[in-house]
């Protein structure tokens, strides 16, 4: 269960969406992540797709540990640094699908966008509390 009191008592940057938007962003988010892995993975190539399911493992693991370091563990300098491996993930994922299947690519940009605005906000707590 996260930890919303801690959450909700925290000095909050500016333009911090409400709590009730991280869901429904995070749901379409994740059907777009994984749609994009599925076009990629199923995309008829003669070149490898190793790298790019690597770090699109990579980037994934990444995600899943950002939400317990940040909300359970309170850790923002932390999860900052997870974000930021994040976002270097991400963009390396985006380059290697590029290179197999332009539309699996682009289904990632919500991602990458919504990562960096994540960014500005885990960067914004850190400053502020």
């Amino acid at each position: 269960m996260i930890d919303m009191g801690w959450y909700n008592n925290l000095n909050k940057p500016v333009f911090t969406p409400p709590s009730w938007v991280f869901a429904p962003a995070w749901t379409i988010l994740y059907i777009l992540i994984f749609l994009s892995l599925v076009i990629f993975w199923g995309s008829k190539t003669s070149e490898s797709k190793t790298f790019g399911i690597i770090l699109f493992i990579i980037q994934m693991i990444l995600n899943l540990l950002w939400t317990p370091i940040f909300f359970y563990w309170h850790n923002m300098e932390f999860a900052f640094i997870i974000i930021i491996l994040l976002v270097l993930a991400v963009i390396g994922t985006i380059t290697a699908f590029y290179k197999i299947s332009r539309i699996a690519s682009l289904l990632l940009i919500p991602y990458i966008l919504w990562l960096l605005f994540a960014t500005y906000l885990n960067w914004g707590f850190l400053m502020i509390n």
